[in-house]
């Protein structure tokens, strides 16, 4: 069925988490890893769907924190899976003239790997209109600890004023300090949670479920999550404010930037 256009602004940023790549495969009899390389295949066509509605950000939620967890096996397909993408994306991804960047802690992931992330991210990063944005053992609250540290040891330095803390200012700890919050966030699969995904900057994003499983996610499922974005309100916790960015800051961070300020300031 066409998707009926609508009359407001979409997303500058859609990130999603791309769920639903084993249960796609359990479906049909088939190995767990078989689900995961049709997700790529399915993340291939969302990168350019992205690209021709003019999205300016795209974050996947590529590996968390937490599916080191899982087995052994399917993590080595992974891996796999995530290298040969690089190796046959990253040329089209030059050609497209998508910047590539990454969020996440990538030591733990395989030398060859981070080779390859480097390259294509050195090869992009003049690119200034489509970015795509990958989070690899990425984790939020991993994410806000590892900020905190940074910004003690700031403060410890004499870099930073603990009474001056704003989200502002700790937000530029975090691995998304150059990227702008997302407006919309996809979940796949039918799932009703973030998952530890940019719990902080999806504070006043719009939220859409799907009960459509990665693999099968096209760029016509990605049009009608536009579509429903673009028919909403977002007041941003005011009765009538309008979007943009810095409308209004959700109190969730400024909660959690004042508590890191509170605990570095010295007692008496």
């Amino acid at each position: 069925m066409p998707v009926r256009p609508s009359s407001g602004s979409p997303p500058n940023h859609v990130a999603i988490i791309m769920d639903g790549n084993g249960r796609w495969a359990r479906q049909r009899g088939l190995p767990r890893i078989e689900g995961h390389r049709r997700g790529g295949e399915a993340t291939r066509r969302i990168i350019r769907a992205c690209r021709d509605l003019d999205i300016r950000f795209l974050t996947l939620f590529a590996f968390s924190a937490e599916n080191w967890k899982r087995p052994r096996e399917e993590i080595d397909g992974l891996m796999n899976l995530l290298e040969r993408f690089l190796k046959s994306e990253s040329p089209r991804l030059i050609k497209l003239g998508i910047r590539v960047r990454l969020i996440g802690d990538l030591s733990p992931l395989p030398a060859s790997i981070r080779e390859r992330l480097d390259a294509v991210v050195a090869a992009t990063r003049e690119f200034d209109r489509w970015n795509l944005v990958v989070a690899l053992n990425y984790g939020s609250l991993n994410e806000v600890s590892r900020a905190a540290r940074a910004y003690a040891e700031a403060v410890l330095a004499g870099a930073e004023d603990p009474a001056a803390c704003s989200w502002e200012t700790f937000r530029n700890y975090f691995f998304t300090a150059d990227i702008p919050d997302p407006d919309l966030v996809i979940r796949t699969s039918g799932e009703y949670r973030l998952s530890n995904f940019l719990m902080l900057q999806s504070a006043y994003a719009e939220l859409y479920f799907t009960p459509v499983l990665w693999p099968d996610f096209s760029g016509d499922h990605l049009a009608e999550a536009v579509e429903d974005y673009k028919r909403r309100e977002r007041r941003y916790g005011s009765t009538g404010e309008p979007s943009g960015n810095g409308a209004a800051r959700p109190s969730m961070m400024k909660a959690a930037s004042e508590g890191v300020a509170l605990a570095l300031t010295p007692r008496p």
